[in-house]
């Protein structure tokens, strides 16, 4: 079984897979009599084929590391955003897709990376001050929060389905530290 170390969530480093909501972000514009700052974040890709925004609750159980992950998802026509409430700390999984495998959509379009890119395997430590979005596309494994808690989640709604799924080659064990050499 491989091993996948959990690393620190920065923006750049999380880059491939989507955007980081909060944490160190640029200034933003002081509003309302200057009681709040809007800082823009990028805008969620809900909208292809009759998609529209959905706002829901989810409810996590606590999947503490080390975990065993078998598979992951991707959304092709929307992004989905997970932002944790009250501090809730969260790993993700992603994988970029693989640009040799292509796959066609409900209305016939080719879609690049059917499966994910083992290579590009990832995982990051969130530690519940902010929240991520994937682009549409992006593989990743469902939420894996590290303690039970809430956390809204943007995605998009439509009659068309979007959640693909798909099964590693190889299960990958993610840990958060490194593995001792002894074990």
């Amino acid at each position: 079984m491989r091993t996948l170390i959990v690393q620190p969530l920065t923006a750049t480093s999380f880059a491939p897979y989507g955007d980081v909501l909060g944490g160190t972000l640029q200034d933003g514009v002081f509003i309302n009599a200057g009681t709040s700052e809007r800082i823009a974040l990028g805008d969620p890709d809900l909208s292809r084929s009759e998609g529209h925004a959905a706002l829901n609750l989810y409810r996590a159980r606590a999947n503490r590391l080390p975990f065993v992950a078998t598979e992951l998802e991707r959304h092709c026509l929307g992004s989905q955003s997970f932002i944790p409430l009250q501090g809730v700390p969260f790993v993700v999984i992603v994988a970029q897709g693989d640009p040799a495998q292509s796959s066609t959509g409900a209305q016939g379009e080719r879609l690049p990376g059917a499966a994910p890119l083992e290579s590009t395997l990832a995982a990051f430590w969130v530690d519940g001050s902010c929240g991520v979005t994937f682009r549409p596309g992006t593989w990743h494994h469902p939420l894996l929060a590290q303690q039970e808690g809430d956390f809204v989640v943007l995605e998009r709604k439509a009659q068309t389905v979007d959640c693909e799924v798909k099964t590693l080659t190889q299960p990958v064990q993610v840990v958060r530290h490194p593995p001792h050499a002894d074990q």
